[in-house]
């Protein structure tokens, strides 16, 4: 079973950069592709990215690839979400979350596990 733990997020002003944590303590969590996604207040849950399980595969939404970038240290069991050139509307709680398998990355149902999430404020 795999428990995930986001970390990094918190209040920067425009322009700024933060890197997103995923840890898990899981043994399970080395074989799953994990996907990051974000809610906004009053949204639904959005897909940004996901790395499959090997780091050999990556997809980013075309509407932040030039921003987000994930990354994985297998050693450390931790998947990253680099974020940069932040902007007010990337203000949202973060999300990771694992699965069997890189296919339907995109749907929030197809993911076994998730974590609590981590906020991102963004400041105009």
């Amino acid at each position: 079973q795999a428990q995930l733990v986001e970390s990094g997020g918190g209040l920067v002003q425009a322009g700024g950069s933060l890197r997103l944590s995923c840890a898990s303590s899981g043994r399970a969590f080395s074989s799953n592709a994990v996907g990051w996604f974000r809610q906004a207040p009053g949204k639904e849950r959005e897909f940004v990215a996901a790395i499959s399980a090997s780091a050999a595969t990556t997809y980013t939404v075309d509407s932040v690839k030039d921003r987000f970038t994930i990354s994985r240290d297998t050693a450390r069991n931790t998947v990253y979400l680099q974020i940069n050139s932040l902007k007010p509307e990337d203000t949202a709680v973060y999300y990771c979350a694992a699965k069997r398998g890189f296919t339907r990355i995109n749907s929030p149902r197809a993911y076994d596990y998730w974590g609590q999430g981590t906020q991102v404020t963004v400041s105009s």
